[in-house]
Parts: C-alpha cells; structure tokens; sequence
C-alpha cells in the first residue's frame, strides 16, 4: 500500500482534472444545458452569481482531488483498459453521486431533470476520467 504514490501517474491526474473542468464549464454553457439548469435553479439567464472567479478555482480543486481518489481506485481494482477504467468510474458515479444526489433531489423538490443534468455531468466525466487514468501509465 505505501508504494501506491510511485503507481500514481500525476500527468493523467492533471488532464483529467482540466478535461473534468471543461466537461463542465461546456455542460453547464448555454449549448448544453444552461437553460433548464438556470430555470430549474431560479436564476435568469446572463445572470452572474458572486464568487463566480471563486467557484471556478474551487471547481478545479475539486478535479484535481476526484482525479487523484479516482487514481486509486483505478490502481486498486487493477484496471487497464479504458473500458475497466469506465466500469470504475461508473461505479464510482452510482456510489457517490448518483446514490445521494437522487433522493437530495427529491427532498429539495428538484424536477428529475435537475438530477439528470447535474449526475449526467458526473456520469460522463467519470466515465471518461477512469477510462483515461487506466489508460495513461
């Protein structure tokens, strides 16, 4: 187990981080799904919350950290191929965000389209992002 950060391949931590990055600032962009997310949310659209500047940076922070978890995760199953790496992503998706965010979605009053924007976000950069890290070593 101690030599799991020599297996850690912090290049591929690091593209995935900025493609997750990307992923969302496209899937929350008015060619994806900005409009439903922003009715959905009450806030009109062109409308700029405060701490746009901040959430941006902490967004990045968060890929970064889900990249490296994800990492071991990938390297603890034993996945190779970018389709294993997807398998993982996904079961990381269902666990720790689909698993939660359905019934927070409930509780809140959300429409189910909330939580298909915001899991499907997650759903595809996880796919993609355990793919890549099984891939890249």
């Amino acid at each position: 187990m101690h030599h799991i950060h020599h297996v850690l391949n912090h290049g591929a931590i690091l593209v995935t981080a900025i493609f997750l990055w990307f992923l969302g600032a496209a899937w929350y962009s008015p060619l994806l799904f900005a409009r439903p997310w922003l009715a959905i949310i009450g806030r009109k659209e062109g409308e700029k919350p405060k701490g746009v500047a901040k959430g941006m940076i902490g967004s990045f922070i968060g890929d970064i950290i889900l990249a490296f978890v994800l990492d071991h995760f990938i390297i603890w199953s034993g996945a190779s191929t970018f389709g294993w790496g997807a398998v993982v992503g996904f079961i990381a998706w269902l666990g720790f965000f689909a698993a939660p965010n359905f019934p927070q979605s409930i509780y809140e009053g959300r429409p189910l389209k909330y939580f298909f924007i915001n899991s499907g976000y997650w759903f595809i950069g996880l796919l993609v992002t355990g793919g890549i890290l099984a891939t890249w070593r």
